[in-house]
């Protein structure tokens, strides 16, 4: 019998939890599932349920939240033999539209129920895990300015976005790129990818592998945005990333250099991000339920 933690986000969701709870009994309360839940009430408590569960057996976690949780959860399942299975409940959910995760609560559980396993890369930054993206230049800092807004969303992820239009001030980025020496005079974006979007289908590395064993870096200089931005079609045919202005870049390992801290986001949250970065894969170090 399986051992099944499903582990919830109480403030995810636009209806509450428990239609979440109501899905996952319907179809996952069967003879070879032995399905317990749990509220996770901080990260720390989520990450220590869930330790908590693996030393009782368990060998699934479902995770009903959004890409902050399912870095927190993540987190603790690299390198282990238990799958993590996602039911989007957040406000940009990246991870799970990458795998084409039903949003609906039903429909996801059903998705994971007869999904299958696979391993997928996880990226490591300054020793923080991330699994979606992790960004570093303007594109990192607007979520400082989101976080503040009391709604989610992709209204206020815009808007966060052209307030720091305005107060950004870029830096030069010395970038090591598995040996090969990049200098980014200006970069407005700089994102290291996972997986092929920020969320809320905002497309960022449009040919993500989650299975690849590289991460992509995709990059624009600030003097650069508007040319990239006036050829439109490229982003509607999802190939803004081969624009001649844009860097795109497949790698292993990544050292940034840059004069200034400023914050950098990994899976939607701010952190510290120093002076010097340092980036790289773990290789097919989770194991995760995607849809069939």
């Amino acid at each position: 019998m399986k051992q099944v933690l499903v582990l919830i986000n109480p403030k995810s969701g636009v209806s509450g939890p428990y239609r979440y709870i109501a899905a996952i009994e319907k179809v996952w309360d069967t003879p070879e599932h032995d399905v317990f839940f749990q509220f996770s009430q901080s990260a720390q408590d989520g990450a220590d349920k869930v330790r908590r569960a693996i030393d009782r057996g368990a060998d699934t976690v479902l995770v009903v939240g959004g890409d902050g949780m399912v870095n927190t959860i993540g987190s603790v399942l690299v390198n282990t033999p238990i799958r993590l299975g996602v039911l989007p409940a957040g406000s940009g959910n990246g991870f799970a539209r990458h795998f084409k995760i039903p949003l609906h609560p039903t429909e996801a559980a059903e998705a994971l129920f007869n999904g299958y396993t696979t391993s997928i890369d996880v990226g490591k930054v300054n020793g923080r895990l991330f699994f979606v993206t992790c960004s570093m230049a303007w594109d990192g800092a607007l979520v400082e300015s989101f976080e503040k807004y009391p709604f989610r969303g992709l209204v206020p992820y815009v808007l966060a976005g052209a307030q720091q239009l305005l107060e950004y001030r870029a830096q030069s980025f010395y970038v090591d790129l598995d040996g090969e020496q990049l200098t980014l005079k200006h970069p407005l974006i700089f994102t290291v990818a996972n997986l092929s979007q920020f969320g809320s289908d905002v497309l960022v590395a449009p040919d993500a592998k989650a299975d690849s064993g590289y991460l992509e870096l995709v990059a624009i200089e600030k003097n650069n945005i508007p040319l990239v931005l006036s050829q439109l079609h490229r982003f509607v045919e999802k190939t803004f990333h081969h624009h001649p202005l844009v860097i795109n870049r497949h790698f292993r390992q990544m050292t940034v250099r840059r004069k200034t801290d400023s914050p950098i986001q990994i899976d939607g949250e701010v952190f510290d991000g120093g002076t010097l970065i340092k980036v790289e894969v773990l290789p097919s170090a989770l194991n995760v339920i995607v849809p069939q």
